[in-house]
């Protein structure tokens, strides 16, 4: 089928799918005002791909056919190849106003690491699934979080079953499962869902070791939406968020038949924990490449605001610009040497390095909430305390906001930038970065876990031994 284009998008999620948001059942995606703004932002997937300025990035070919598909579904074979995956990510991410896409992203990374531990029979299943969702531009979430329940034990021994995802019932023709996941991101407007393991597990756990993917309109499939910013959508006020929105949602599993067709992982334990791993060391690197433009905008407006206010040429302004940029180039080095390390492993699929990887993430997540700080002490109070988009709407009042808040730039300018920062990191949509940086692609904990295994120490130890005599 080729590339899709993004009213093809648009109109395919009228599929009557179950939604509900903010307590109401949603008969049409496209008609609900907040869920359209996702569906929108969602959109720039598939709008690149016929954009002459972004095709070299966007489009791939299939060595086999020549047919073109998204380059999103491209297998990495190479570092050049992961290089020029961040650089899709990052481009997109950029044009959705610090915003990632994902409805391509997320999918894709699942697929990867599916095809690149999965054996025999279960990886003919992934690679026909790989082949259906690239042939047809399909957008594919990924619902890999369990509710969990009670975090202190594990899937088996939780009071109500239904708190992982689990398998209830096998038959000759597929399978039947039950349960829920959360933090669903774009499952709301994507096409199918792919389910991971959220974890290793156990014998006894091994109703919950399952993985498969299922359409959105799946009958017993049910997607309980949230969005930050409900309603905010002044462009004045809400610069960013008014045009760029993600959905989350709580996705629960009511005896939903797969077919075998589509099961990846079937009452497998000790493959849990190997699909997962392998899902994440794709999905941080994909995470630490859409973060680079929100990096490159938390110096930029930084330095602009400063500019505006007068302050560009003071010592400690200098130094807190200084400090973003030490941040940012910092995150965006460890990204691209991710890439440049990367191993071409199983079934000749290269993989980011996962120490420089997870190095990246965890300078991203612990230094965001100190960056926002620096950000909040260039621009000043007006940040919470200035005019909203009704104000600069009325004439009479604009007239007054344009006499007394002219700095070193004029009113509107100033304003328009201050909203943009404070869209950025005080308001709905800068809190749903903030808890991102913080949880989203795996915890810090998870991060360090994850250094600590990568990180090869023969060399640091060998060293040691020779300055201590030790050899």
């Amino acid at each position: 089928m080729g590339l899709s284009t993004a009213d093809e998008y648009r109109a395919s999620l009228r599929d009557g799918r179950t939604l509900w948001y903010r307590g109401r059942r949603v008969t049409d995606i496209l008609k609900e005002p907040d869920l359209r703004v996702a569906v929108d932002h969602a959109a720039l997937d598939y709008e690149i791909g016929h954009d002459p300025l972004y095709r070299d990035v966007a489009v791939a070919k299939d060595a086999d056919t020549g047919c073109e598909h998204s380059a999103y579904y491209a297998i990495p074979r190479s570092a050049e190849d992961l290089l020029a995956r961040s650089r899709l990510i990052e481009t997109v991410t950029g044009l959705g106003g610090t915003m990632v896409t994902l409805v391509k992203e997320i999918g894709s990374d699942a697929l990867f690491g599916l095809l690149r531990v999965l054996d025999g029979e279960a990886r003919a299943r992934a690679l026909a699934y790989y082949e259906h969702c690239r042939d047809h531009d399909l957008s594919v979430a990924v619902a890999q979080t369990d509710v969990k329940g009670d975090r202190s034990l594990p899937p088996h021994a939780q009071a109500d079953p239904d708190l992982y995802v689990h398998v209830v019932d096998e038959r000759p023709d597929g399978i039947v499962v039950r349960g829920a996941k959360c933090h669903t991101s774009i499952s709301a407007n994507a096409h199918e869902i792919i389910v991971l393991p959220t974890r290793a597990m156990g014998p006894d756990d091994a109703d919950y070791a399952v993985s498969f993917a299922t359409p959105v309109d799946t009958p017993g499939l049910s997607l309980y939406v949230s969005a930050y910013g409900a309603r905010d959508h002044d462009a004045f006020e809400f610069p960013i968020s008014s045009k760029h929105k993600m959905l989350e949602t709580l996705t629960v599993f009511d005896d939903v038949f797969v077919p075998w067709e589509r099961v990846f992982v079937c009452r497998q334990p000790e493959l849990a924990g190997i699909v997962s791993n392998a899902f994440v060391e794709f999905h941080r690197f994909t995470a630490v490449s859409y973060k680079l433009p929100l990096l490159d905008a938390l110096v930029g407006t930084a330095a602009l605001i400063a500019e505006m206010n007068g302050v560009a040429r003071a010592g400690h302004i200098r130094e807190k610009v200084t400090q973003l940029i030490v941040y940012a180039e910092t995150v965006r080095a460890l990204t691209e040497m991710a890439g440049l390390r990367a191993q071409v492993g199983e079934h000749d699929i290269a993989v980011p390095d996962p120490l420089t990887t997870n190095l990246a993430k965890y300078t991203f997540a612990t230094r965001y909430h100190a960056a926002l700080e620096l950000v909040q002490d260039c621009s000043g109070g007006l940040l919470v305390t200035g005019p909203g988009g009704a104000d600069w709407a009325n004439d009479e009042v604009r007239a007054v906001l344009e006499k007394f808040y002219r700095a070193k730039a004029p009113a509107e300018d100033r304003l328009r930038l201050l909203n943009t920062i404070s869209d950025l990191t005080a308001r709905d949509f800068g809190g749903y970065h903030a808890v991102l940086a913080v949880h989203a692609e795996g915890s810090i904990e998870a991060e360090k876990m994850q250094i600590y295994r990568a990180y090869e120490p023969g060399r640091a130890i060998a060293y040691a031994k020779q300055l201590a005599g030790l050899d």
